[in-house]
């Protein structure tokens, strides 16, 4: 590090960090003195303090640059935030912040999400229910509330755009991050992407609809952005009507939501049970024309099928918790361990 660049990095140092990066200096002159501490120990020790004051030093920097910006984005899932994210950098859009949650929100609990006990609730079921490691379910439990702390920092004056399909996940998203921001005047604009994928790529002779944000590369992300800026901003009585919406929605147990005739239901959490059912059928009779018939499939070639048909937007996770519970229900032989998709194969009992 030059010289004037560390003298920055000193400045950007409020007095009490100054102060205890010193004063661990003197206490390593100190022991250097009187211990059989090294010198080699001592160098290195002030070599992480080095280190230190740069990465303090490079953390408020950052900070720095997340207050200047001038635009925030709000997706729901890891892969449309990261399109968006190519999509803005094309655009050479620096001033612009991309936040998203990880979470699947047409499945799980929702009850008094907005509360502490909603979501200790919404935490318990995912770590008990999910196939997913303690390491994940960490992860996501930090990520999920990291995002909420995020939405709640966002500057008043700062527009918002938030981005959804018409799918259970997204919808519930929508009106679970505008209640969480119901205190704040903030210019809110929805971007319904699969309203303007259909707008701006329509072709007569395809008939595609986009069922979630995820499935738009970066390019045609651009596109709809590009010319969905004048779109209408959320008016002070639609904000409230779908605040409304959510609270609705937080006063329901069930732990399962679709999409339908433009609104989300809540349902039964075996809903899709017999579509498993019958796509695993499906499959089977295919086989025996190859002479298979009696062999194990894979799950996640099961869990793929399904998905390939469903109209519903769930998520892998959630069919193969679903078929774990066919297989204790006996509809399933299994073959393998349960302990991931990737491990076991079943076949329908006979």
């Amino acid at each position: 590090m030059e010289i004037e660049e560390m003298r920055k990095k000193i400045q950007e140092l409020n007095d009490g960090e100054a102060k205890s990066l010193l004063f661990q200096i003197f206490l390593r002159m100190n022991l250097l003195k009187e211990t059989e501490y090294s010198r080699e120990q001592f160098l290195h020790d002030v070599e992480n303090i080095y280190k230190t004051i740069d990465h303090v030093a490079n953390k408020k920097s950052e900070l720095k640059k997340e207050e200047s910006f001038k635009r925030v984005h709000i997706l729901f899932g890891a892969s449309p935030a990261g399109s968006l994210k190519v999509a803005l950098k094309k655009m050479r859009t620096k001033e612009e912040k991309v936040l998203s949650f990880w979470d699947m929100f047409s499945i799980g609990p929702v009850w008094k999400l907005h509360e502490t006990p909603g979501e200790e609730s919404r935490f318990d079921w995912i770590k008990t229910v999910m196939n997913a490691e303690l390491e994940e379910f960490q992860d996501y439990k930090q990520q999920f509330q990291n995002t909420v702390h995020q939405i709640m920092s966002i500057p008043e004056d700062v527009p918002i755009i938030l981005w959804v399909a018409e799918n259970a996940h997204e919808q519930t998203g929508l009106r679970y991050v505008l209640h969480l921001l119901k205190n704040k005047p903030n210019e809110i604009q929805v971007l319904n992407t699969t309203e303007l994928y259909a707008e701006h790529f329509h072709q007569p002779d395809i008939i595609y609809t986009v069922l979630h944000t995820g499935e738009i590369p970066p390019e045609k992300l651009q596109v709809i952005y590009a010319q969905s800026k004048s779109n209408s901003l959320l008016s002070q009585q639609e904000r409230e009507n779908l605040e409304q919406e959510w609270l609705s929605l937080a006063e329901n147990k069930k732990t399962l939501r679709i999409w339908r005739d433009g609104r989300i239901k809540c349902v039964d959490v075996d809903y899709f049970d017999q579509f498993i059912i019958t796509k695993a059928k499906e499959l089977q009779i295919k086989r025996q024309h190859k002479g298979e018939a009696d062999e194990f499939m894979k799950s996640a070639r099961i869990i793929g099928e399904v998905l390939g048909y469903l109209e519903q937007y769930v998520g892998d996770s959630f069919l193969e918790y679903r078929l774990r519970k066919l297989i204790e229900k006996d509809i399933f032989e299994v073959e393998g361990s349960l302990k991931a998709m990737r491990f076991y194969s079943v076949r329908l009992k006979r």
